[in-house]
């Protein structure tokens, strides 16, 4: 989908997506000191907001400029006088450079590209860890279409955490955990996520 194709999903409706923040998300966040986070395909910024909530200071990109919009307004209604804890930059992550070194924390959520996509976005954000930084991927899992629930039908564009510990070899982070997660659905089976966490060591 283009940005085009998302504008309009996200116009559709009050919220896409939870107003929390994704499950695996607040468990390797929750108990981590505040710091700089980059949430790279952030949608309506549930992850950055949530951040900037418990006192980071978090970068949310995307290309929707709707969605953007909607988490500009809900950064003004949750962050009241530190909503500038949030910076919104529409770009697409596909040609964004985030900053060398410069996050303590790198989220990508349910980013599904095609491999050969897929691999420079992970190298990219694997490069804007900085010493000491995590960097968490969480995506829909190539299992999923088989075995899972919901999330997109097309196996393209479906990866196993293992694909992206292949993606980012070579750019100096320890691999601390890749591995496939069930992920609870209401009224049907779970669904199965990608899960990777790893860090530059200090």
């Amino acid at each position: 989908m283009d940005s085009d194709q998302w504008d309009r999903r996200y116009a559709a409706k009050d919220l896409v997506w939870s107003a929390g923040p994704n499950r695996w998300v607040e468990e390797v966040a929750a108990d981590l000191p505040p710091g700089r986070a980059l949430d790279l395909a952030a949608g309506e910024g549930r992850n950055a907001l949530w951040l900037a909530e418990r006192g980071w200071s978090a970068t949310a990109v995307d290309f929707s400029a709707v969605a953007l919009d909607r988490a500009r307004s809900l950064a003004g209604q949750r962050l009241g006088e530190h909503a500038g804890r949030v910076t919104l930059i529409r770009a697409d992550v596909r040609d964004y450079p985030p900053d060398p070194a410069g996050f303590d924390l790198v989220v990508i959520a349910y980013l599904q590209l095609e491999a050969e996509l897929r691999g420079p976005v992970m190298r990219s954000a694997a490069a804007a860890v900085a010493s000491g930084g995590l960097l968490l991927v969480v995506a829909h899992d190539s299992d999923n279409l088989a075995h899972g629930s919901g999330g997109p039908q097309d196996p393209a564009v479906l990866y196993s955490a293992d694909d992206v510990v292949a993606d980012i070899d070579g750019c100096g982070l320890r691999v601390v955990r890749a591995e496939p997660r069930p992920r609870p659905v209401e009224g049907t089976r779970d669904a199965i996520d990608a899960f990777l966490l790893a860090t530059r060591d200090r």
